[in-house]
């Protein structure tokens, strides 16, 4: 009916609510959107942002996917070496998805100075070590250069180390390396530090220098074709676990596999955490926000108490009328929306550009300035569900027109 058209129209765009005393209340279901749009979508920003921060920091030292042995590595070193003449290698193209494959060994050590000591692992890697993911974290120097001639002395350390032992670029330092037997004479090897790294994940940046394989082959008598184990690197993390039984089913069964996530599980369920956390954010804020709408749209259907009854007295029905209001929430949610994606956005941007925001205590954390992620994806899919759930709790408040009396609703003052 063009009357109701134009009735509704009244309603949504014209001045009539300004000058209402529904005016406050509906500003604050508005304001209540747009603050629970910023809010949901920083949780969100900053929850995945942290955590996709935490995972590229463990997988860059570690890769994805490790191949050892069965026998060969319940700690830090490794004891029981693995052929490199495998299908696999250097190149895993049996598996679909699998960006990278490395090979290194691990040997623990205890580096010496004059007036202090420090155990530290040596992992070393060869030819076909990616580098890019350590040069993410340099904060000095560059990466050691390997050839298959010379055994390099070449080592990147950990700001961390470095601090403790009051090391800087170009130092050079001796370091001790156990024998099998407590009675032999250990190894010592000298290195020169051409790199440091912060990763600001502190279990890695005690623990490990990155130098040449070739040491650690020469001080376990290895042949030149075996290493300690594989690092595998994929395309995308959220299939590690189908590509890790992929990965298991392609290589010998006397070999062994082991995903990031099992062997950082403190790690990995620490920032899990984050996942309830977030959830419980965005249903508190749906929450806050319909209610919010449901208090404005009920004092707007009282103040129309007399609209309501002269319209069903002219032959409306009951679902044409709630339309009506239903149309004016729709635009009052759609308002809050607008404005709660424009700032909630524009204040995501600033961050990710200026870095505004940092830790406290960022060893807590494992970073120093607070991460965020955006995404199109999570945006979309969080203003739909907003807007939906909104709007389903609209409905509750708009039954009430169905109760409205014609003769009684046009005495109504």
């Amino acid at each position: 009916m063009n009357y109701e058209f134009f009735i509704a129209k009244r309603i949504i765009g014209s001045k009539t609510y300004k000058s209402s005393v529904s005016a406050p209340i509906i500003k604050i279901g508005i304001t209540a959107i747009a603050i629970g749009m910023i809010v949901m979508l920083i949780a969100i920003a900053t929850g995945l942002g942290l955590q996709k921060k935490v995972r590229e920091k463990v997988v860059a030292f570690n890769g994805h996917i490790t191949i050892s042995n069965y026998d060969g590595n319940v700690s830090n070193e490794s004891l029981v070496p693995i052929s490199t003449n495998q299908d696999f290698y250097p190149q895993f193209n049996s598996v679909e998805g699998v960006k990278h494959i490395q090979s290194v060994a691990t040997k623990f050590g205890v580096i010496r100075t004059e007036t202090d000591f420090e155990g530290i692992v040596l992992k070393g890697v060869g030819a076909h070590y990616d580098w890019s993911y350590v040069k993410d974290f340099l904060v000095e120097g560059t990466v050691p250069k390997f050839s298959k001639d010379n055994t390099s002395n070449e080592v990147v350390i950990s700001s961390y180390l470095a601090n403790r032992l009051q090391f800087k670029l170009g130092d050079t330092f001796q370091t001790v390396f156990g024998k099998e037997s407590i009675e032999e004479i250990p190894f010592q090897r000298q290195f020169k530090i051409v790199g440091i790294f912060n990763s600001g994940f502190q279990e890695i940046d005690k623990t490990f220098m990155v130098g040449d394989i070739a040491h650690i082959k020469r001080m376990n008598r290895w042949e030149a074709d075996q290493i300690g184990n594989f690092e595998i690197f994929l395309d995308d993390f959220s299939k590690l676990r189908e590509k890790e039984t992929e990965i298991r089913n392609a290589i010998p069964s006397l070999l062994n596999t082991q995903n990031i996530e099992e062997k950082f599980y403190t790690t990995f369920e620490w920032i899990k955490i984050f996942d309830n956390n977030t959830y419980g954010i965005i249903a508190i804020m749906i929450i806050v926000a319909g209610i919010n709408m449901i208090t404005a749209l009920l004092v707007l259907i009282l103040e129309r108490t007399q609209m309501i009854g002269i319209l069903k007295a002219l032959g409306s029905n009951n679902w044409s009328i709630r339309k009506m209001f239903l149309y004016n929430a729709t635009y009052l949610i759609g308002l809050g929306m607008f404005w709660g994606n424009l700032i909630g956005l524009s204040l995501l941007l600033a961050q990710q550009v200026f870095e505004l925001l940092k830790f406290p205590d960022p060893e807590q954390y494992y970073v120093s300035v607070i991460p965020v992620h955006i995404g199109l994806d999570y945006i979309l899919l969080l203003n739909v569900g907003t807007f939906v759930a909104c709007m389903l709790m609209m409905l509750i408040p708009s039954y009430i027109i169905t109760k409205i009396s014609p003769v009684k609703a046009m005495r109504f003052k």
